[in-house]
Formats: structure tokens, sequence, C-alpha cells
């Protein structure tokens, strides 16, 4: 029987895209915490040694969503700068903000809006 990967070291993986999600998309230090329900100190903490990072349910959650929303534009719009300057760029379909004010706003289900529109958007609604 294979012996399950620790907790710990499959988040470090995704914490480490997570830095390289949040450098395309120029995130300074305090979005990267809203965007993962952190402290400054401990992205700061995290992005120096993800492998030591203690995440909550609610942070490895909110690592998957973005970077699904990164994955998915990807997808659909290729490398492109376009797929990284999309979260910047205002849309209709979000009140003409930008789809990162909304994952800005520190809820786990904005988070989830701008996945299942990236989603929908990829599989063709």
């Amino acid at each position: 029987m294979p012996v399950p990967t620790p907790v710990r070291s499959r988040t470090s993986g995704a914490l480490r895209g997570f830095f390289r999600i949040a450098d395309s998309w120029r995130l300074d230090r305090a979005q990267r915490a809203t965007l993962l329900a952190a402290s400054e100190r401990s992205i700061d903490r995290w992005k120096s040694d993800a492998a030591a990072a203690d995440l909550t349910r609610d942070q490895v959650e909110r690592l998957s969503y973005v970077i699904g929303i990164y994955g998915g534009l990807h997808a659909i719009l290729g490398e492109s700068p376009l797929a990284d300057d999309w979260v910047r760029r205002p849309n209709a379909d979000f009140g003409d903000a930008a789809p990162l004010d909304r994952m800005l706003a520190g809820n786990v289900g904005d988070l989830v809006d701008v996945s299942r529109y990236v989603e929908g958007w990829r599989v063709g609604w």
C-alpha cells in the first residue's frame, strides 16, 4: 500500500506555484496576503520556505482556486500576455471592475465566482 504524501509536502508545491502566479499577475504583498487570507509576514515566510508553511484548510482551498483560475486563463488564452493581464482588465460581468478586484474582496466565495466564470468561459457555456 502506498504511503500518502504528507499535506505539507503537497501544499508546498502549490504554494510555490502561487508565488509564480502572483509574480505573473504583479501582485504586491498585501494582495498576496488577501488572496490567501494570511498576514504579509506569513507570506514573506512562506515565500522563503514553502515547505515549512502550515496552511489552514481555507488557505489550501484558496490556493486551489487561484491555481485553477490561472490554469483556465492559460488554457483559453495560451501564453499571450492577455492570459496574465486579464485579471486586471475591467469586465462588465464583474460590474466593470477587474476580476482581481473581485478576488481581493477577501471572501473565498469571490475566488469561487471568478473560478466559475473562467471555467464557464473555458468550456464555452
